[in-house]
């Protein structure tokens, strides 16, 4: 039988007769539903069948625009690659929007007919592989609530050319398909003027809104604004801080979740008898006005701006620019307790001359600091400024959780491209090769489009020449649109604002200076034409668009990626992840389910690329990024940061400490923090804790370690019943294994002389454990080191969360070759010799890089691959044949009793660790004896065989490892 049959077999029993049967997971019947607390949305594996099929098969009711955003970046790679697909829909209950059936156009690819079956409500989806179909069916739409949020069932089925079931989808479809018309511009024209006409009938149907009496204060006289959830827990936070006599405090939200509203709400609350809102551009201070007095109320007189031309000196609540009231004449018209509550707008500024004189002049009962990124680049501490008390923080994922921001879907979108290569810098393009920019570039745009009826768009450049120069192109093709630079007033701004909120102008072009201070709700298209070079301004950008509006559903972000180094903090900026480690953010480049609600984020395989060479080739540790970070944690904690603290703020992850340094405390010393002095020996044992502890890939040491420094003795049976407890394989040769590490006699003699020879535990004869005495005497006499050893092991049980102490190793964690060789129980380290693979202890590990680089020697280039993501064709060392004794025993090592185990990594850029896929199995019939040319071009002999794994390569990875 047919192996590909054969475990199709063995899924469809495990489905529907008995599920402990063992089955590869690719092929079996799932469930699909939408779980944001695991991060599994539907939304994802139709993702991955879209990116892995030859053709694709849609029966859809209803589609929205956002549903169709989720998928248009993928099926722009399918376009490339000359794939096609068929989407049958309809205009049942009149729920698809006109411009929904304009977007599918768009997509050439893609053969749309409508349907007019009565009732027409079918959901799925179906995908055709070489070799096999995949169904999903279901309650899912084509909508991303249906594919993201909503409470949806859908099964996941995989069947062959003759399965009954794709028989009966094919049949009902084709017969569904013949019977539809084609989707056409002309029947689009039709079809609105019918959709006007069922809407406008619909809103008469609604009920008529009271309005107001005549002469009423509208501010007056409704109250229908209430604090968000986050609102309300900023105020109850804000309220307590102010009862316990603080007299500063600092709220840290994301752009668009209602900061000025929240002051506010505060403000009301705490029933001042004057309050001062300083803003640094007037544009701001206006709207904040107007929001205080829908908040609050009163008579128009209480509210005053001091700002320009008005002096509303007198004012209850008096709303300022900073570049006026900070100027010594001005400010020496206000006595320093003229204002009970003061708010600084933006405090992340206050580090300036002008914030510091307003601040130092006045004596508030209160002082309220607002935010979305209180980060700096320079030394001032904002969080020492506002007495260390953060009242409330929400960064942006929270806020897309809380539903508290309008969705935004992103697209990396690979930029214009000459001859086939990206550009380093667009502007050394020619005139007619600008010409040509501008169509490709608009034609990404017109593709990936915007919700609403019309266009609000912002486009960020990276020169003030540039977004003039762009300005003129677009409006010469009849885009209306305007540049506006540094050096426009005021006015100006305001101006063009205007036209564009009112529909007179569909694009603003702009440098930088839309980054903050700038309120426009209606913006539905972000496009990103510039290289990110700082994840802050990255968000304040993308936030243009993140406040909700009433004639948008969600905002379109374009980001035109070309060849630039900074393009990792792409994926930095968009995850929040600030632990600048490689593997983390090319994770978070793998798997974007990380984003919340029904926002997308979705790349062009090119772009792609792009971000992942950008993350192999850039210095994230550099030492003034992470001084940067330190000195950032150092200032909130208001003390020197813990290990601990970085996991428990999301800032640096420790490890980077151990792989830059010794161990952290050499950081300290390196960034000259006065810290105590340890003797040579202590600095050599959190060396070596730091390189074998710290990353928790095995529970066992860290937890003797923890279970010493709190009982100074254990006995060997109490520790293996705590690990017993925990879950954690208890068999003799790990236990012996763990006491080599401990002893420091697993390591090679270069390793030893980093960490010490001394032992950091010892097992005495009545098989108790304990501290070496060396190490005993300095953690009772050195409370500082003791301090660091605690930290260090506290932070090794946060790191081991991640890994299954049950299994030797964990699927889809990375391993070193030295990892391998401690947690197979090796008696010594073996990653000096293992190369490619090493048979010993009944085990062999086997690594494999899966790019080779272009410098690896002809007689070292193996042909590994995979043939599917449960088959790995492999090639044994050369020189090798079928008669060679380490092959007999590969080939028979089911016999032999040895455990073979995968290691894979896409490159050399991802360092000396190995993603871990499992024990395979050889196939028992593929070996076959090759030859393959050595440097000098001779002939040599060389084994292949096929590697059949345990479980099959989870699709994101697989993507990842194969891909490019």
């Amino acid at each position: 039988m047919d192996d590909s049959i054969r475990h199709l077999n063995d899924s469809l029993s495990w489905g529907f007769i008995d599920r402990h049967q063992e089955s590869l997971d690719p092929y079996k019947p799932k469930l699909l539903v939408n779980n944001r607390d695991t991060g599994d949305y539907i939304l994802t594996p139709l993702l991955e069948e879209l990116r892995q099929c030859r053709s694709f098969t849609f029966s859809v009711a209803f589609i929205t625009e956002s549903g169709l955003a989720v998928l248009k970046s993928q099926l722009a790679d399918l376009h490339a690659q000359g794939i096609v697909g068929r989407i049958l829909t309809s205009h049942y209950l009149n729920f698809n929007h006109p411009k929904i059936f304009r977007e599918l156009l768009k997509i050439t690819n893609v053969e749309v007919r409508l349907t007019e079956l009565s009732g027409f409500h079918a959901k799925g989806y179906l995908f055709e592989h070489s070799r096999h179909s995949t169904i999903i069916m279901g309650s899912a739409n084509l909508t991303a609530a249906a594919l993201k949020t909503n409470y949806e069932w859908n099964v996941k089925l995989t069947s062959f050319e003759h399965g009954g079931l794709l028989g009966q989808f094919h049949e009902e479809f084709d017969k569904a398909w013949q019977s539809a018309i084609p989707l056409t511009t002309e029947w689009i024209e039709a079809y609105q003027v019918l959709y006007e006409e069922v809407r406008k009938a619909n809103k008469k149907m609604k009920a008529v809104v009271p309005l107001l009496p005549e002469n009423a204060n509208p501010y007056n006289a409704f109250v229908h604004i209430e604090p968000n959830r986050m609102q309300q827990q900023a105020l109850q936070n804000l309220s307590a801080l102010r009862s316990s006599g603080a007299a500063r405090g600092l709220v840290i939200s994301a752009t668009g979740t209602g900061k000025t509203y929240l002051s506010a709400f505060d403000v009301k609350n705490a029933a001042p008898r004057r309050m001062l809102f300083v803003v640094h551009r007037e544009q701001i201070l206006k709207q904040a006005l107007s929001d205080y007095r829908k908040i609050i109320g009163g008579p128009e007189s209480d509210f005053g701006i001091y700002s320009g031309n008005r002096r509303d000196a007198q004012a209850k609540y008096l709303f300022a620019t900073v570049q006026t009231i900070a100027k010594p004449e001005h400010l020496v018209q206000f006595a320093a307790d003229d204002f009970d509550y003061i708010l600084i707008d933006e405090v992340h500024k206050a580090g300036a001359a002008s914030y510091l004189s307003v601040i130092q002049h006045f004596t508030p009962k209160f002082l309220l600091g607002m935010t979305a990124t209180p980060e700096r680049t320079d030394s001032f501490n904002i969080y020492e400024l506002f007495h260390y008390n953060i009242a409330y923080e929400i960064r942006l994922q929270e806020a897309l959780e809380e539903d508290m921001l309008c969705p935004f879907h992103y697209f990396g979108v690979t930029d214009y491209m000459r001859n086939g290569e990206l550009l380093d810098d667009p502007s050394q393009l020619s005139l007619s090769e600008k010409e040509l920019r501008v169509n490709y570039l608009m034609e990404k745009v017109e593709y990936y489009g915007y919700s609403g009826e019309k266009v609000r768009g912002l486009i960020f450049c990276s020169r003030m020449a540039e977004a003039n120069e762009l300005s003129h192109l677009l409006n010469a093709r009849g885009y209306r649109t305007a540049a506006l630079t540094g050096t426009d007033n005021a006015e100006e701004r305001e101006r063009h604002v205007r036209q564009l909120e009112q529909g007179e102008l569909q694009y603003l072009l702009t440098v930088d200076i839309f980054n903050e201070g700038i309120d426009i709700p209606s913006v539905n298209q972000v496009i990103m034409l510039r290289q990110t070079k700082s994840s802050i301004v990255f968000i304040q950008q993308l936030g243009r668009g993140l406040r909700k509006h009433d004639s948008k559903e969600f905002v379109t972000v374009i980001d035109f990626i070309g060849n630039y180094k900074n393009n990792y903090m792409i994926p930095i900026a968009l995850s929040g992840d600030r632990s600048q480690n490689k593997d983390n953010i090319r994770r978070h480049m793998k798997d974007t389910s990380y984003i919340k609600g029904v926002s997308s984020i979705n790349f062009e395989e090119v772009a792609r690329q792009q971000i992942f060479k950008s993350i192999s080739g850039s210095n994230l540790t550099a030492f003034k990024l992470l001084r940067e970070a330190y000195t950032d944690l150092k200032h909130r904690l208001n003390r020197v940061p813990l290990l601990f603290d970085y996991v428990e703020n999301n800032s640096l992850d420790p490890l980077i400490f151990a792989d830059e340094f010794p161990s952290y405390y050499h950081f300290l010393l390196k960034v000259k923090e006065p810290v105590p002095s340890l003797s040579q020996q202590e600095q050599q044992y959190l060396t070596m804790l730091s390189g074998e502890v710290l990353n928790g890939k095995r529970r066992h040491e860290i937890l003797l370690l923890d279970m010493l420094l709190g009982q100074g003795t254990v006995p060997k049976q109490a520790y293996v019943e705590r690990l017993r407890e925990d879950g954690c394989r208890v068999g003799i040769d790990t236990l012996d294994s763990v006491m080599r590490v401990l002893s420091m006699e697993f390591f090679n003699e270069q390793t030893r002389k980093k960490y010490g020879t001394l032992p950091i535990v010892q097992l005495n004869d009545d098989q108790s454990y304990s501290f070496y005495p060396v190490m005993q005497e300095a953690l009772q006499q050195q409370g500082y080191f003791k301090q660091l050893v605690s930290d260090l092991i506290q932070t090794a049980f946060l790191k081991n969360e991640q890994y299954d102490c049950k299994s030797t190793m964990t699927l889809y964690k990375k391993y070193s070759r030295k990892d391998a060789s401690k947690l197979l129980n090796w008696d010594k380290d073996g990653s000096s010799t293992i190369f490619g693979y090493k048979i010993k202890n009944g085990t062999c590990p086997i690594f494999v890089t899966y790019k080779k680089h272009e410098n690896v020697g002809a007689s070292t280039k193996y042909q590994d691959e995979f043939i599917n993501s449960e088959v790995l064709q492999w090639s044994t060392r050369s020189r090798r044949t079928l008669a060679s004794e380490e092959v007999k025993l590969i080939l028979d090592a089911d016999r032999e009793g040895i455990e073979l185990h995968i290691f894979v990594k896409k490159d050399d850029a991802e360092g000396l660790e190995y993603y871990y896929l499992g024990q395979a199995n050889y196939d028992g019939k593929s070996a076959v004896e090759s030859t393959m040319s050595d440097e000098n071009g001779n002939s040599i002999p060389v084994v292949h065989m096929n590697l059949v794994l345990e479980h099959a390569v989870e699709s994101k990875l697989y993507g990842y490892l194969t891909r490019g």
